[in-house]
């Protein structure tokens, strides 16, 4: 006899959206653990329309000597226990990552991008 008692619902997964500009601010840690700055922008991929690097800021204060450092999205994941994203880099890394100034923006264009994933060894 066949009953009519409806299938187990699947698993409801939960979507968190998030705002660019609620990002702006966000702290981000290494991996280590360390602070290493916060995130000021997103650079998307035009043709995509995803996420290609987060422009860290660190440094300065009062927006004196603060720099930029452009890292790929995909070194990125967000710890709901750091509270913000954690990096797959530490402090040390950046010392000589490719970095601007807030007065001197490069060119984001393919041959930039290169640079920054080949110096963090990601895929683009």
């Amino acid at each position: 006899m066949a009953t009519n008692a409806e299938a187990p619902a699947a698993p409801v997964r939960a979507v968190v959206l998030i705002s660019a500009d609620d990002i702006r601010g966000k702290a981000v840690h290494g991996r280590d653990g360390d602070n290493l700055g916060t995130i000021a922008k997103l650079i998307l991929d035009e043709r995509t329309g995803q996420i290609a690097y987060v422009i860290l800021s660190t440094g300065g204060f009062l927006g004196l000597g603060q720099s930029y450092h452009p890292i790929p999205w995909s070194a990125f994941h967000y710890s709901e226990t750091e509270g913000g994203y954690v990096a797959a880099i530490d402090k040390r890394l950046l010392e000589g990552a490719p970095s601007f100034r807030p007065d001197s923006a490069p060119l984001f264009d393919e041959t930039y991008g290169r640079r920054v994933t080949d110096y963090y060894r990601t895929a683009p």
